[in-house]
């Protein structure tokens, strides 16, 4: 969901650099002669001017008339938790052991709940412990042919599962992994599919 260019001019108060811009929400970092971060107040009030990001401290990052647009209206308008994870209205979606009440009333929010449990289009499972991983194999006949299976486990200092551990359990069971997302302050996603 990030949005990334190589080689762009970049004016700031203290001077002219050229150098990788990034977006990736809730930053927009600036790598060349030295790495700068912006986000926050920093982002607010940016336009596009002349094929220019123009940031409110006055810093331009040369990018083309289509693109500082671009730039502006997905800096302005970043994707929620749900569009990242591709849940979609519509869809059929299922939570198995993972205790969120702010992610269940978002969900809520966009898609009905279900009323039988298979052919679901996404699987949102809490994994955090070896015993949670053997699951997997129960969960995989739920899924649609297309469907995929989010595993969500703490990270950081609270970090109880490696990703190599939860891409191995998955894997275990002819699961490819394919996305991952950060899913809260504490916890992140990866996304599996059948391979086909």
């Amino acid at each position: 969901m990030g949005r990334e260019v190589d080689a762009i001019q970049a004016r700031f108060a203290d001077g002219a650099d050229i150098g990788r811009l990034q977006w990736e929400a809730p930053r927009l970092i600036f790598r060349g002669a030295s790495r700068r971060v912006f986000e926050g107040e920093a982002l607010k009030n940016l336009v596009a001017d002349g094929g220019d990001l123009v940031l409110a401290d006055g810093s331009r990052f040369t990018l083309g008339r289509i693109q500082a647009g671009r730039w502006v209206a997905a800096i302005s308008n970043p994707p929620g938790r749900l569009d990242k994870l591709g849940v979609r209205p519509g869809l059929r979606v299922a939570v198995v052991n993972l205790a969120d009440p702010d992610f269940a009333a978002e969900l809520a929010g966009r898609v009905s709940s279900v009323n039988t449990f298979n052919e679901l289009d996404i699987l949102f499972f809490g994994a955090d412990s070896s015993d949670e991983l053997a699951r997997i194999p129960d969960l995989v006949p739920k899924l649609a042919p297309r469907g995929a299976l989010w595993i969500v486990s703490l990270k950081g200092k609270l970090l109880r599962v490696k990703d190599v551990e939860v891409m191995a359990a998955a894997k275990a069971h002819g699961l490819v992994d394919n996305k991952v997302c950060a899913f809260s302050d504490t916890r992140t996603a990866l996304r599996f599919t059948s391979r086909l």
